[in-house]
């Protein structure tokens, strides 16, 4: 990826500005959500990204007018170009790396901020004790913080130049989920046929995935003879194989799609990735697959876990990394690296019990978030609508 010239993009639109900061994949996904989400509440908002360099390469997201690159240091030329060409009217700013010579900047031409999701282990440290401690005055140009750390929110209220209602604890900033929707009528209907059948789904199959998953699904059948595997294709063109690799196996296959009736006899079901939204609400477990070999992209857990399935995945995470490694500690997901483990685990959760406590824990972990994203627009919202008054009547 060659790194974009700040300075070289078009002139400055006319209207509002949102620049939004990121120190983190994760982080830049979820600022990315946002500013999506905004753009449709405020068509006419344009969204610039930048990030820190030693993230790499970041994925394009369609939230984002401007992919600016990663943000020079500062007290540069190129810093100060970049506030004086575009001149934000509000900055989101997720984590740590404070710029407080380009914040000064941005304050001194009116410019709002909010900073969000800054851990401990991120706060400025002070440079001398001998001399006067400055670092307060980094926080004073935002008008307000949000943090899921305790000890930050100590910090800054004890520092005396912030009030408790601008420093909000919080969740972790994630990337939030709107929920597939489905067809209720089918899904009935599928929970008539099923009765008491235990299901488990492999999401985004990949052809390569394939002899795995069958291999995992024969080891849960001799403990649980009635369970059916419903594997969504990643791509459509893939059917024709996946039916030859199951016949081949010996296992009884139905195609959904198709209009194939599912019987008691059927092991596994097989459809594409259309109807995502049907299957989550179905089964109680999902493998999220795409990832069950190291290099391979991953999936996102977040719609899955938003309707209440179980999460599974394998060591190929992509971009999604990060979210893994903070749902993993909730039990709100479970990586698997092997044939074995995956049907290991699969038994494990076919129990309702174990399958409805960690699925709690992941509704859960998604609707904190959730909730912590609609706390941010809100105020996003509060601010820009402040700005566009105070310009209608100077």
């Amino acid at each position: 990826m060659t790194e974009p010239q700040i300075l070289s993009a078009s002139a400055r639109p006319a209207g509002e500005i949102l620049w939004v900061h990121a120190t983190s994949i994760e982080r830049f996904l979820a600022l990315c959500d946002i500013g999506q989400r905004l753009k449709a509440m405020r068509p006419d908002l344009v969204v610039l990204a930048t990030w820190e360099a030693e993230m790499g390469e970041v994925p394009a997201f369609e939230g984002c007018n401007f992919m600016l690159g990663p943000l020079p240091d500062d007290q540069t030329s190129e810093a100060k170009a970049f506030l004086n060409h575009w001149q934000p009217d509000l900055c989101l700013w997720a984590g740590g790396h404070l710029r407080r010579g380009l914040l000064r900047q941005m304050r001194e031409q009116g410019g709002s901020a909010l900073l969000v999701d800054i851990l401990d282990s991120e706060m400025p440290a002070r440079k001398l004790r001998w001399l006067p401690d400055q670092r307060h005055r980094i926080f004073s140009g935002f008008d307000a913080v949000f943090t899921p750390s305790k000890s930050v929110q100590t910090q800054l209220l004890r520092s005396g130049q912030m009030v408790p209602e601008q420093v909000l604890l919080t969740s972790r900033l994630r990337l939030s989920t709107v929920p597939p929707g489905c067809d209720h009528g089918a899904l009935s209907a599928l929970q008539q046929d099923l009765g008491s059948r235990p299901v488990w789904l492999a999401a985004r199959a990949q052809l390569e995935e394939l002899p795995g998953l069958l291999e995992a699904h024969r080891s849960a059948l001799r403990l649980l003879h009635r369970m059916l595997l419903v594997i969504a294709l990643d791509a459509p063109e893939y059917r024709v194989r996946a039916r030859s690799l199951i016949q081949a196996s010996g296992l009884q296959c139905a195609d959904w799609d198709a209009g194939e009736e599912l019987n008691d006899y059927t092991q596994i079901l097989i459809t594409d990735s259309t109807h995502l939204g049907l299957w989550y609400r179905l089964a109680p477990v999902t493998l999220l697959a795409s990832s069950l070999v190291q290099d391979m992209p991953g999936q996102n857990p977040l719609d899955t876990l938003a309707l209440g399935s179980v999460v599974l995945h394998g060591p190929g995470m992509g971009h999604h990394k990060a979210i893994y490694d903070q749902l993993a500690p909730l039990k709100a997901t479970q990586q698997v690296n092997t044939t074995r483990e995956l049907a290991k685990m699969v038994i494990h959760l076919s129990a309702p019990d174990m399958a409805a406590k960690r699925a709690l824990a992941g509704w859960t972990a998604v609707t904190e978030g959730a909730e912590m994203t609609d706390h941010l627009i809100d105020k996003v919202q509060d601010i820009l609508d402040l700005r566009e008054d105070q310009d209608a009547t100077s």
